[in-house]
């Protein structure tokens, strides 16, 4: 990852910051994109006990299997790193290092999505501690991305931007191939446009698949006239994009669709145009479920208009009714309606929006007809 040390550093003294505010003592992290948050450190959850202490007041420490304390000194910028071995019982050397860093009897925020396993032994170790999730702290943190998150996730568009490119140049070739290879050459697509992996399982879902919201993807093939929607992302720098077109390989679709796909098309533009500084995530759900709702297709938009994007691919803030959260400079989310016939086809899309000192920034700029 491009983000230098300074940045993790002051991320680190940002979430200190918050726990003294909040009154709580401390975080303990396992590997997740918490982690790498704070830590620039990515490691995958495993057996082993694999945490980062990080005290309201002080300095941090990692706690974690012998076998990856080289790593760990050589890419984070955390000086602390304690190891143990597969020989000894971790769970009385949590129990010192949280004495050590006057956490023993505190209030302590643990991951998320932390496994049960080592919550468990950390509540065996801490039996005075009590517990919270880390969330509390970092959700508002990590809501609003610094620069380098967002250089990243403005790279992580151009990918994809460029392979709705390569897609449409496909044209009739796509057709005769099944969802699933058509999801393989988009995943090909996205390494060579200079991703790294997909962000999520690639959906690919054709004709009346598409009215399925997370089809995936399946044996049905690509066919003349047929709505194909597509929804995709990769990463760079462990950043994503996400995307959705519709598109239609070859043929020429029916009028239903060429107008319900008209209706998702504007109320996608009028969801964007509602994203501004100060306007509740709710307000930015209100404008596009209008659209839809005024052609009488309310009933067939069944989910939220978009969520957070950063780290993880679904986030704070989430663009659905009731949550009044006021948008905030920094804010990065999906803007995507849709509308899905059950028997038919869908048609969704979607793009990428950063929010803006004026208004918003698009991170994805192809072109959103169905046309190849």
């Amino acid at each position: 990852m491009t983000t230098d040390v300074d940045t993790f550093r002051r991320r680190t003294s940002d979430a200190q910051q918050r726990l003294r505010e909040r009154g709580s003592d401390g975080l303990v992290l396992f590997p997740s994109r918490n982690l790498r948050y704070l830590a620039g450190y990515s490691e995958e959850p495993g057996e082993r006990h694999f945490l980062l202490f990080v005290p309201a007041e002080g300095e941090a420490v990692f706690f974690v299997p012998a076998l990856s304390g080289d790593q760990i000194r050589e890419a984070s910028w955390v000086d602390d790193v304690r190891t143990w071995n597969d020989a000894e019982d971790p769970v009385p050397r949590i129990a010192d290092i949280a004495a050590e860093l006057d956490l023993a009897a505190g209030h302590l925020l643990v991951d998320d999505t932390m496994w049960a396993l080592f919550t468990q032994d950390l509540r065996d170790a801490l039996p005075d501690a009590t517990f919270g999730l880390a969330s509390e702290v970092l959700g508002d943190l990590r809501v609003r991305k610094d620069d380098a998150e967002l250089d990243a996730m403005r790279r992580a568009g151009a990918v994809a931007d460029e392979t709705v490119r390569d897609l449409r140049a496909m044209g009739e070739e796509a057709l005769g191939l099944s969802e699933a290879e058509l999801a393989a050459e988009i995943e090909e697509l996205l390494e060579s446009n200079g991703g790294t992996g997909v962000a999520f399982e690639t959906i690919v879902g054709a004709g009346p698949n598409g009215a399925k919201p997370h089809h995936h993807h399946g044996d049905r093939e690509i066919t003349p006239g047929e709505p194909v929607v597509l929804d995709f992302g990769t990463r760079v720098d462990g950043y994503p994009s996400d995307q959705t077109r519709t598109l239609v390989f070859g043929g020429e679709p029916s009028e239903r669709f060429r107008e319900v796909h008209e209706i998702v098309r504007e109320a996608q533009q009028a969801g964007v145009d509602a994203v501004e500084p100060g306007v509740t995530a709710e307000s930015v759900d209100d404008a596009t479920r209008e659209v839809i709702e005024d052609a009488g297709y309310g009933d067939e938009f069944i989910h939220r208009t978009g969520h957070g994007v950063g780290l993880d691919v679904h986030e704070e803030p989430y663009i659905v009714e009731g949550n009044e959260r006021e948008l905030q400079p920094g804010m990065v989310f999906s803007v995507e309606p849709g509308i899905y016939l059950l028997g038919e086809f869908g048609v969704r899309i979607e793009d990428l929006v950063v929010v803006t000192e004026e208004g918003c920034e698009r991170l994805n700029d192809t072109d959103r007809g169905w046309a190849c």
